[in-house]
């Protein structure tokens, strides 16, 4: 489980997402869903805000945001109030399909890009279904990370609009939680968990700067598969 955080947050680091889709899958083999939705969710806040704030000043070149956010923050406290009402395996399938779709459209069409007016229609309703999976689940990244890279924004620009959405949305998750009574006795290990996760953040940083445009779309749609493939694992296996 150390070494998943470890990984997880290397990745959130070069990409902005990573790290609830990497440790969940495999912490649930240990402990309960729930659990691990819990534990992961002030580190997944904590590491989410650092990257935030280290990427600030692209706020210009960011698109949509706003609405998204907003959408995402109502979602959350639905999905978390649901947390333990609602199927998961239907959910889980969903968003296995709604990745995968998007990696093959990325292969055939590299290209392919959502224009200002398209994604202005429908980032209400993609920022809503984020926040429902980011409050039931604790994985809102498939969906967040697929949108965002179909923007085609600058590097920055993109890791600034994901780590900002996930901020939000986990910071809503974590208190409805709280409020809810969710994270007592599970407190310790979710404060512990934030230091493989601060102590990885400067290498991810650095593996950043290191790759290529082409290199970052493509650690993205890795990512991406990985996160298809981990779901399935914990659902199906």
């Amino acid at each position: 489980m150390l070494i998943a955080v470890v990984i997880g947050s290397i990745a959130k680091s070069v990409t902005g997402m990573g790290l609830p889709v990497i440790v969940i899958p495999i912490a649930a083999l240990f402990v309960d869903i729930e659990t691990a939705v819990v534990v992961i969710a002030f580190p997944n806040l904590l590491i989410n805000g650092i990257l935030g704030a280290r990427e600030r000043r692209s706020w210009h070149e960011t698109r949509d945001l706003p609405m998204l956010a907003v959408a995402g923050i109502i979602g959350a406290v639905i999905g978390t109030l649901l947390f333990v009402n609602i199927p998961e395996t239907p959910l889980v399938i969903a968003v296995i399909v709604a990745i995968l779709g998007y990696v093959v459209l990325f292969f055939a069409h590299p290209d392919l890009r959502t224009t200002p007016k398209r994604s202005r229609g429908l980032a209400t309703p993609v920022g809503l279904t984020a926040g429902i999976f980011q409050g039931a689940i604790g994985i809102s990244g498939p969906i967040v990370g697929s949108w965002i890279h179909s923007y085609r924004l600058s590097r920055s620009a993109h890791i600034l609009s994901v780590t900002t959405l996930f901020t939000l949305t986990g910071l809503t998750q974590l208190i409805v939680l709280i409020a809810n009574g969710e994270l007592s006795g599970r407190v310790t290990a979710s404060l512990l968990a934030c230091i493989p996760v601060l102590a990885s953040i400067p290498l991810g940083t650095w593996l950043r700067t290191k790759v290529s445009v082409r290199g970052f779309d493509l650690a993205i749609i890795a990512m991406l598969t990985v996160s298809a493939i981990a779901l399935g694992i914990e659902t199906f296996v």
